[in-house]
């Protein structure tokens, strides 16, 4: 795993949402065929953006007291957090294309801040 791209666990999902970046929260499930479907995508957002963005991974099945937390109605669900408060979220299974303008309009806003 990509150390810009964790699993998190029920005991170490707090301490992987608090990050220096803005931390990306997937919510998904093994079950899920749309979840399968964009984690290339999160992957390739790793890689990209390594050291500017944080993807934590939750899984909802394993540890679902994050999603309830957060209110997750559906999966997938990626969740952008900054100093640990929400700032934006993505329901369903966008295209990268999709993915990769809606976070570069977070990241570069807090580039101008």
């Amino acid at each position: 795993m990509l150390p810009w791209l964790v699993e998190a666990d029920a005991e170490s999902f707090d301490a992987e949402i608090t990050a220096s970046v803005p931390v990306l929260v997937d919510f998904w499930a093994q079950w899920c065929g749309p979840c399968k479907w964009i984690e290339p995508a999160l992957e390739q957002l790793a890689r990209d953006h390594a050291g500017k963005l944080k993807i934590v991974r939750d899984d909802i099945d394993a540890v679902p007291q994050p999603a309830a937390r957060f209110g997750v109605q559906s999966i997938p669900t990626l969740v952008l957090l900054r100093g640990g408060g929400e700032i934006d979220r993505v329901m369903g299974a966008v295209p990268k294309q999709q993915l990769d303008e809606w976070l570069e309009r977070h990241l570069d806003a807090r580039a101008r801040a």
